[in-house]
């Protein structure tokens, strides 16, 4: 596995029906991601998310993505995916998850909700005056080196992870 964070700006497409349709465009659109509506023709794509769809119409859909060169997800489907989406906890820009590759998306569900309680609304304070500080001992010359040695600090003097 290697987990990757896609920029807002990758060209997403979301095709299928009913309540996973719906669960996975609720998740783009958390992301900031305003994902294109797929029926028929294929329109240029990088990523391809399949949700609430017959299995040998989302592998159809599948292969013809991946012909033109689109990663492909298909829920609940694990052999048809080039991807696997975590268990994901937002506070603001924090971006927690976890993830099992599929094999055991309980224990992942139960991790994200463990973190969900341990990370509560103010960690995304907490991410803006961390990255305000990180701002000011970048622009002092720190290297970054030192830029981690005072972030590191400044979460133990605050006692954020206590």
């Amino acid at each position: 596995m290697l987990p990757l964070i896609l920029n807002t700006s990758v060209k997403v497409g979301l095709a299928g029906a009913g309540e996973g349709l719906a669960r996975r465009r609720a998740l783009l659109e958390e992301a900031g991601i305003a994902p294109v509506a797929v029926s028929g023709d294929l329109p240029p794509l990088q990523v391809l998310f399949v949700a609430g769809m017959d299995r040998d119409e989302a592998a159809a859909l599948a292969a013809k993505a991946r012909a033109l060169g689109a990663l492909v997800n298909v829920e609940d489907v694990p052999e048809l995916c080039d991807f696997h989406v975590p268990a994901i906890v937002r506070r603001g820009d924090l971006l927690l998850t976890a993830s099992t590759g599929g094999r055991a998306p309980g224990l992942a569900r139960r991790l994200r909700e463990w973190l969900a309680a341990h990370f509560a609304s103010e960690w995304d304070s907490h991410l803006n005056d961390l990255g305000a500080a990180r701002e000011a001992w970048r622009a002092d010359g720190l290297t970054p080196d030192q830029v981690s040695e005072r972030t590191r600090a400044m979460v133990e003097d605050r006692k954020w992870l206590s």
